[in-house]
């Protein structure tokens, strides 16, 4: 099914969390180099997905060694007890999952985080069709994160059953003239990036995808190229 046409900037959005856990600078410094869009900081809190990475401390850390955006990507079942914590921290984009908020918890955190001058976006899991309190605020949002793998951990394989989803996500987006950002997270490789892109994704989010390579900084740029490529060839 052809997509209607919104444009949308491919982004690149390298996951830290893909990179060497003992040193989370030298990961931030990777994306820096390798010219990427904004850097995306997985926050689990053990309840809401089966693992536990950093809180706010960490973050505030990072936040002296760049001014590129952080995309904080809060998978935590309470976020409301830590936003102030993550907006002292410089987080810029807030990325909620829509599984664990309501629409007035919602309304109350999107007051917040824009009265300070930050974004807001919601994530949804694989099996997530989205609710109908999200497409009644899609206009408050700054990016709608599609997840291509169950929350947790890097490197997992994309879900490709999540195709329709998104396709018929961007569908929604571009009827209703939203050019927020769609954003792709989960086994984002040049080996998948292509399925995503061509269905309405641009926002790349990639752990394994940047890290795990042999040359992690030339990896960003790669992955920019590829997904421009999968553009000018057509829709899926």
């Amino acid at each position: 099914m052809p997509l209607a046409e919104i444009k949308r900037k491919i982004k690149i959005a390298p996951s830290i969390l893909g990179g060497d856990q003992a040193n989370f600078a030298a990961a931030l410094e990777i994306a820096v180099k390798g010219g990427a869009d904004q850097v995306h900081l997985d926050v689990i809190d053990g309840h809401f997905a089966p693992n536990i990475t950093f809180g706010p401390g960490t973050v505030k850390a990072l936040r002296k060694r760049t001014d590129l955006k952080f995309d904080t990507h809060l998978m935590i079942d309470e976020p409301e007890k830590f936003v102030d914590k993550f907006l002292d921290a410089g987080s810029d984009l807030f990325c909620f999952h829509a599984e664990a908020l309501t629409g007035e918890r919602f309304d109350a955190l999107y007051s917040k985080i824009h009265s300070k001058g930050k974004v807001i976006g919601l994530a949804l899991k694989p099996s997530t069709e989205m609710p109908e309190w999200v497409e009644k605020r899609l206009d408050k949002l700054d990016t709608l994160c599609v997840m291509t793998v169950n929350p947790g951990f890097s490197g997992q394989s994309m879900i490709m059953s999540v195709m329709p989803k998104l396709e018929k996500i961007t569908q929604m987006l571009n009827d209703k003239g939203l050019p927020i950002d769609i954003e792709i997270d989960g086994g984002v490789e040049l080996e998948t990036l292509e399925h995503v892109v061509k269905r309405g994704g641009n926002v790349l989010v990639a752990g394994a995808g940047v890290y795990y390579k042999p040359d992690p900084i030339k990896a960003v740029g790669i992955l920019r190229e590829k997904a421009k490529q999968a553009i000018a060839t057509g829709a899926a």
